[in-house]
């Protein structure tokens, strides 16, 4: 049995937002599982020589407004450039996925109904209540989830994807590991998509050749 695509996202990022329901359909046209671990993106970047959006270069940071315009018409989705609620405080949002991966319940439309919420419409994620509508909105139960979501269990597991992300090459999200192979950025999605087609051995990057 093929293994499931290991999928490393934060519901802070637009990239997760604009490539998330094209990666899913993906997945699910090769028969491939998806294992979702969503990662605390300043934890990684920290391990990984990455920096914070506002510590970036202001050229980098022009640059990411024109992709997020290109990528938005690409993807046929609405995206504020400059949402009201962002940056805001993703960790009880991504804890969400995890207890609701816990329970049993795919979280594929929690995921996209929170990252629609903050690009598109500009609610504030942060809150425990808007997160328990988007969980309604997805046709999930929403009782218990926030409680849940704050278990220690939760977030020990969500600690441990900082270092599972590391450990598998992972240094910005979204990305997705397929077989061992990391895809950076849902603009390689076309990439994954060939190498799942495919069906070709893994690449790696082994130091010695």
């Amino acid at each position: 049995m093929s293994r499931p695509i290991a999928y490393y996202f934060s519901l802070l990022s637009p990239w997760t937002y604009l490539g998330h329901a094209h990666f899913v359909a993906l997945a699910g046209r090769h028969g491939r599982a998806v294992d979702y671990r969503p990662v605390s993106l300043g934890s990684v970047f920290g391990e990984t020589g990455g920096l914070p959006l506002q510590k970036r270069h202001p050229v980098r940071q022009r640059y990411r407004v024109l992709e997020l315009q290109r990528w938005r018409e690409k993807r046929g989705l609405p995206l504020v450039l400059f949402p009201k609620h962002f940056p805001y405080d993703v960790t009880l949002a991504d804890r969400c996925v995890l207890a609701l991966v816990a329970r049993g319940e795919d979280p594929a439309g929690f995921i996209g109904e929170v990252l629609a919420d903050v690009w598109a419409h500009e609610r504030d994620m942060s809150q425990p209540e808007a997160l328990e509508v988007a969980a309604s909105r997805a046709g999930l139960d929403p009782a218990g989830l926030i409680a849940a979501a704050r278990d220690d269990a939760i977030g020990s597991s969500y600690e441990a994807n900082q270092s599972r992300a590391i450990e598998a090459g992972v240094f910005g999200a979204p990305s997705y590991v397929l077989d061992g192979e990391v895809f950076w950025g849902q603009d390689r999605l076309e990439l994954l998509a060939d190498a799942l087609a495919s069906g070709r051995a893994p690449y790696r990057n082994d130091a010695t050749r």
